[in-house]
This record gives C-alpha cells, sequence and structure tokens, in this order.
C-alpha cells in the first residue's frame, strides 16, 4: 500500500511503547485479517512506531499471559476478534486496544441484533425477521417480500450471503447460512446504489458509491475482482451525502461504537437511505474502503492508523 512520508511525533511514539498488531486468527476472515495486519504493521512501523505482528491462533486468553507489548492494534476480522471476546480479554487484563469495546464490538458483530438497535432508535433499515429453520419458510414470506438477502447473523466479509427471489432459493439459502451460523437474518433486497461511509474519531469520511457487476457487494467483489467500482465522489450531490454521512455516524453512536469503523447503506429508487451493518473492524487491505475513503479526506494510510492507534492514549479501554 502507497505511503506518504508520514511520521508520527517522537512524544507521541514514546507514549505508545510497544504496539502489537493482532493479525490472522481462526475465523473465516483469517486470509482477509493477515492482508489487513501486514498492512498496518508496515504502515506503522514506516511511521516510526515500534510495531510487530501477532497471527493470534488458538486461545484467547494466551495473547495476555506476560505480554511483550504496551498495546494492540486488532486487525482481526470476524469472531474472535471483532466480535468482544478479545475486547473483553484486553479490557480485563487492562491492555488498551485499538476500536470499538467489548458491548458494541459484539452487537455490531450480531447483524440480527444491531438491526433490533436500529429499528427501536427508529433509523431506518430494510424490513427484517429471524429464521431458525427450514420449516419457517412460509412464514418468512407471509411477512417480508421477495427477493429477499439471507445472512449468517455473526460473519463478516459477506461471507454467506445470499439473494433469493423464490421459496426453494430461500430454504437453500437458509442451510447454507446456518452451516456458518445458527442464527440467520432474512431481510429485504434493497434495489439500488449502495454507498459506505468511514468513520474516524467521531467523523464521517467521504462516502464511497459502490457498484459491481456481480449480484451485490460479495466477498470476491471486495477482495478479489478488479473491476469492482468505487466512486469517490460517491455522486451525490452535497446536501444528500451530508443526510448519508449524519445517518452513518447516528448509525455507529446508538451501537456504542467508538474511534474507526465503517458504515454500509443502501438507498432505494425514491432516494431514501436503509442502513444495513455496522463494521468495527474494517478490512484494511489494498482493496478495503476506510483507507480509499481517508485517502479521498487527505489522509494518507501511515496517518491514518496512527490515529486509530492514538486514541488508545486518550482513556484507555481497560
Amino acid at each position: 500500500m502507497d505511503t506518504q512520508g508520514y511520521q508520527a511525533a517522537p512524544d507521541m511514539v514514546r507514549a505508545l511503547g510497544r504496539v502489537a498488531v493482532f493479525m490472522g486468527g481462526d475465523s473465516a476472515e483469517r486470509d482477509v485479517s493477515l492482508k489487513s495486519g501486514n498492512a498496518v504493521l508496515a504502515a506503522l512501523q514506516s511511521a516510526g512506531v515500534d510495531a510487530y505482528g501477532v497471527d493470534v491462533r488458538g486461545c484467547l486468553l494466551r495473547t495476555v499471559d506476560h505480554p511483550e507489548f504496551d498495546r494492540v492494534f486488532i486487525a482481526l476480522h470476524g469472531r474472535g476478534g471483532e466480535d468482544g471476546t478479545l475486547q473483553a480479554i484486553l479490557s480485563q487484563a487492562g491492555i488498551p486496544y485499538t476500536g470499538s469495546e467489548m458491548l458494541a464490538s459484539a452487537l455490531a458483530m450480531d447483524k440480527l441484533r444491531t438491526k433490533y438497535v436500529f429499528e427501536g432508535c427508529g433509523l431506518p433499515t430494510p424490513k427484517f425477521r429471524a429464521m431458525g429453520a427450514v420449516s419457517e419458510v412460509d412464514d418468512i414470506l407471509g411477512g417480508l417480500s421477495l427477493p429477499l438477502s439471507v445472512k449468517p447473523s455473526r460473519e463478516g466479509s459477506s461471507i454467506g450471503i445470499r439473494k433469493v427471489t423464490s421459496r426453494d432459493e430461500l430454504a437453500e439459502a437458509y442451510l447454507e447460512a446456518s452451516a456458518l451460523d445458527p442464527l440467520v437474518l432474512v431481510e429485504e433486497w434493497v434495489e439500488g446504489p449502495e454507498f459506505t461511509v468511514s468513520l474516524l474519531q467521531d467523523q464521517a469520511l467521504p462516502a464511497i458509491g459502490l457498484s459491481t457487476d456481480h449480484v451485490f457487494y460479495d466477498y470476491e467483489a471486495k477482495y478479489e475482482a478488479d473491476d469492482t467500482r468505487y466512486r469517490i465522489p460517491c455522486g451525490l450531490d452535497p446536501d444528500t451525502e451530508l443526510q448519508l454521512q449524519h445517518l452513518a455516524l447516528e448509525a455507529f453512536r446508538v451501537v456504542g461504537c467508538r474511534t474507526w469503523g465503517r458504515v454500509d447503506i443502501m438507498q432505494d429508487s425514491a432516494g431514501g437511505f436503509w442502513l444495513l451493518e455496522v463494521n468495527t473492524v474494517p478490512g484494511m487491505t489494498d482493496h478495503s474502503l476506510v483507507p480509499m475513503s481517508a485517502k479521498a479526506a487527505g489522509i494518507s494510510f501511515e496517518e491514518l492508523v496512527v490515529r486509530i492507534l492514538k486514541d488508545t492514549l486518550e482513556g484507555s479501554h481497560a
């Protein structure tokens, strides 16, 4: 990933001490996490921070057994690293770490319960239901209109998500999603452009408009395809983009997130915005959206990761 010669201030480097970049892990997002973690590590080192990488495998409790670091940059995606488990362990051990705390991390990782919060707070989100068995297909179709999106509630990177347009497809998609997570979210499909808004230190960065030849912005479109189209500026007029950014910030706040993250939003044919989910440890690869948005705001990748890490000095999570 390109760097722009950003250097952290010497007093900040001293205050940060030794930084462990946690990456890898055992989740379905391991490969993406390794790419994110290595990119973050290279940028921190380039900025002058004393950082090293840790591929976290197995029991997370071992990460705080005689640690050789002062704080942690979490680049672990998915279960174990993004769902509040690691955050709880580091908090209990008194070790500062980047990003959201335990409760917000656990909530945001659970797409279904995040939508309950959106709904309860009056924020727009597509109509949805929880699905727990194939036998619920007719009940689901009685309350929701096709096409539908079927998702494992607690996976990331669009893993296991499928668009369905019929009863049989809904049954098949449920079985596929439930193999990854017994908690399955079914929501009405919003036809229209997709946007993502990155948040950094309680401010919204420039929104990105997404388009792909895939059925939706899936795993391949996110991390592997070279024909995914990213629009910065996002294609909205300034007032509408500001409305989008305000909605993303509100969603981020009601879930209880802090420091940095990303909110994914759809726009329907009438121009209305619909919240999909909040990401508390977004990807930081060469295809990733947060670095792209930061660059559009004049923030280099090195500065971005140092600013995220700096928040661990301003009131530890412990």
